[in-house]
């Protein structure tokens, strides 16, 4: 039988709640357990699809094409269960689902209310999650509650998992809570009472704490500890702080050692070996004790807000920790280089342009691929990246001016990029779109196995076969690739159905290299990705050789 940990977060977002799950994952995977996790977002949206990345941050694309939440990237970085379109579900699709079944008459004739149709659906949704994982029954699913308690919206996610925990019994669920604990400087104190207020909030939702995570700038003296557990009605050992961290990976550590994992598995009646965190030691010290710096551009449209390039970033640090490098992203608004020029690309070590929607910023991210190309800089380009950097090499190097992407511009008369209104998808199932298809779930998703090259770069990095995740609706048009390959360029990769690009390159240039997909969804701390490592490689090379 699967055992649940279920974790809610209080007084304000942004406090790290999905490293702290993702974290007590890895420490009870460590310890020998099947371990899955679920995220459930308050949203009405169906999915994060057609949310704007200034808002919502990343999409995350599972193997299976599911568009989710950005925690699950933390999920499959932290730990080694894959997730699925079933580890992520919203209000939206809650509702779509409830709707559905009153539509068929499945209720019969009864009044459909939150409780207990709602209610039960999440409940269904969060057992069919946790059974879908693990090629089998999971021996625990830590189940993450988005958004804040005391939220209208979060309300019958709480209920739900309050009514779960009655279902499946005693020393089968566990309820951790994570809150902030402010440091006020004028006054010179760590604050305890907004973490009484939202564990108050909690309990008038039904639901007691067992474990309570208090997230603070600095450690949690004993005795606010001691506070904390008397006003929350919580055991002193199991308030456990959680200070900000140097990096995000040293957080299984920092909880191992005030016994967060011994307290969930004493609580859920897990007899299990100790927890060998070996490979987490080796990730912190790696990360701490880096034999130099590598300086890569990302020349994107959404560097106003991190999130928006999350696994990105992490893809980036790993192929750090693998190398042993620091990786300075400096972060480049492409819109800026319209603008200004290219005076901010000098002095990188390479050059990275990522993936993205519209027009807005296209033509800088083209101008900082011609720089790349030109200079020898190391480029590496995702998705749009791809796409841009077809378009440069079509102006300037094949001499087809005004060559574009119909998405950028319909009026193309060289349309390099364009709309694929076939194509098939993971299962063989033929998919197929036009220009008034709905935006969201109408881009080719998910992994798709694909074969490599040989003799090229490439394959050099992947081997015989290449399999990641697509998030995209346009693609290379085919009827330009000769032209491209009589110039120089190499399509080291091609989709086995549509024979659509997928990988190209320069083999004049030290390290020029785009993929259509999108291979940062596949990077994790412990092996890291082979494309992010080559392309760090590429920028050392690049940086030793200006000494």
């Amino acid at each position: 039988m699967t055992k649940y940990v279920f974790v809610t977060g209080g007084v304000v977002s942004s406090l790290g709640k999905g490293i702290a799950a993702a974290s007590l994952a890895a420490l009870l995977e460590s310890r020998g357990l099947k371990v899955t996790m679920i995220k459930l977002d308050p949203y009405i949206n169906v999915d994060p699809g057609t949310m704007s990345p200034f808002q919502h941050g990343e999409v995350f694309v599972t193997e299976d094409g599911a568009e989710t939440d950005l925690d699950l990237g933390h999920y499959e970085r932290f730990i080694t269960s894959k997730m699925h379109r079933y580890n992520n579900f919203t209000t939206g699709q809650i509702y779509k689902s409830v709707l559905e079944k009153e539509r068929r008459g499945e209720y019969l004739g009864k009044t459909v209310q939150v409780i207990p149709h709602i209610t039960n659906e999440i409940q269904e949704f969060i057992q069919r999650g946790s059974k879908n994982s693990c090629n089998g029954e999971c021996d625990v699913a830590v189940v993450e509650i988005g958004g804040t308690v005391g939220d209208i919206e979060s309300l019958p996610f709480v209920e739900a998992v309050r009514q779960m925990s009655f279902r499946v019994g005693r020393g089968n669920a566990v309820f951790m809570h994570l809150t902030l604990c402010p440091w006020v400087a004028a006054a010179g104190e760590l604050k305890t009472k907004p973490t009484q207020h939202s564990v108050q909030k909690l309990r008038e939702e039904g639901v007691y704490p067992d474990v309570l995570l208090c997230r603070a700038e600095r450690e949690v003296p004993e005795n606010e500890r001691a506070k904390i557990a008397l006003f929350c009605n919580v055991p002193m050992d199991c308030v456990i702080s959680v200070v900000d961290a140097s990096t995000i990976y040293e957080v299984p550590l920092m909880l191992h050692a005030q016994r967060l994992d011994d307290i969930v598995c004493e609580r859920l009646n897990l007899n299990t070996k100790p927890a060998d965190l070996s490979q987490w030691q080796e990730i912190v010290r790696r990360i701490k004790e880096t034999k130099g710096t590598v300086t890569i551009g990302m020349v994107g449209k959404y560097v106003d807000y991190a999130d928006s390039y999350k696994s990105l970033n992490e893809a980036l640090r790993h192929a750090g920790i693998r190398t042993e490098q620091h990786v300075d992203i400096r972060l480049i608004d492409s819109e800026e280089i319209e603008k200004s020029g290219t005076g901010a690309l000098e002095g990188l070590d390479a050059i990275l342009v990522p993936g993205g929607f519209g027009k807005r910023g296209t033509e800088g991210m083209i101008k900082a691929i011609e720089y790349a190309r030109v200079n020898k800089v190391p480029y590496l380009g995702i998705c749009l990246g791809m796409q841009t950097a077809v378009i440069e090499f079509a102006r300037h190097v094949c001499g087809l001016g005004g060559a574009n992407s119909t998405e950028l511009d319909s009026d193309t008369p060289h349309p390099v990029v364009a709309l694929i209104t076939q194509w098939t998808d993971k299962s063989g199932k033929v998919e197929q779109r036009d220009e008034k298809s709905n935006m969201g779930g109408t881009l080719r998703l998910g992994a798709q196995e694909v074969p490599v090259k040989p003799g090229t770069l490439a394959h050099s990095i992947y081997g015989d076969k290449v399999c990641e995740r697509h998030r995209h609706r346009y693609e290379v048009n085919n009827s330009y690739v000769a032209q491209f390959e009589a110039k120089g360029m190499v399509i080291s990769a091609r989709t086995p159905t549509e024979n659509l690009p997928e990988m190209m390159e320069l083999p004049d240039h030290p390290f020029f290299f785009a993929v259509q997909f999108h291979p940062e969804f596949t990077s994790n701390p412990r092996d890291g990705h082979p494309l992010f490592e080559a392309f760090i490689r590429a920028a050392m090379k690049q940086r030793d050789s200006k000494k």
